[in-house]
C-alpha cells in the first residue's frame, strides 16, 4: 500500500498528496499523521492537495477528521492548493471543513499557520494570567 510522506519543518508537519487518494491511503494518512503530531509535538499541519483533481465524500470527511484530530492534539491545520473543481465538489456534497483553514499555496499556508500558532500561544498565555 502506498504511504503519503510526512515531512517535518520545525514545529510543523508538511503533507503533499501526490497520489490518488483511495480510502485505505486516506485512513493510513490519518493514522500516520496523528501519530507524527504526537511524536514530534507538532504545532501545525500543512496539507497540500494541489495534485488532487477529484475528492469524494469519504476523502473530504477524512480531511475534516484529520483536522479535528490535529486540533484535539493542539495542532492547527491549513489546507493549500485546492483546485476549483474540488471546492465545488465539496460544497455540492455538503462537506464542510470546520477545523481547517485554507490558503492558495504553500507559502501563504505556512504564513497562515505561523500566525495561527502564534495567536493560540498568546491566547493560552493570556488565560494563565487570570
Amino acid at each position: 500500500m502506498e504511504r503519503i510522506p510526512i515531512l517535518r519543518m520545525g514545529d510543523f508537519l508538511l503533507v503533499t498528496i501526490q497520489v490518488d487518494m483511495h480510502d485505505r491511503v486516506a485512513l493510513a494518512l490519518q493514522d500516520d499523521l496523528t501519530n507524527r503530531i504526537v511524536k514530534n509535538h507538532a504545532r501545525g499541519v500543512l496539507i497540500d492537495i494541489s495534485a488532487l483533481d477529484i475528492v469524494d465524500s469519504f476523502i473530504g470527511r477524512t480531511l475534516a477528521n484529520i483536522a479535528s484530530m490535529a486540533r484535539i492534539l493542539d495542532a492547527q491545520t491549513v489546507l493549500v492548493g485546492m483546485q476549483p473543481a474540488v471546492a465545488i465538489t465539496l460544497v455540492e456534497l455538503g462537506i464542510s471543513l470546520p477545523n481547517i483553514r485554507t490558503a492558495l499555496n504553500v507559502e501563504k499556508g505556512v504564513s497562515l499557520l505561523r500566525a495561527e500558532v502564534e495567536n493560540n500561544i498568546m491566547e493560552r498565555d493570556a488565560n494563565y494570567d487570570i
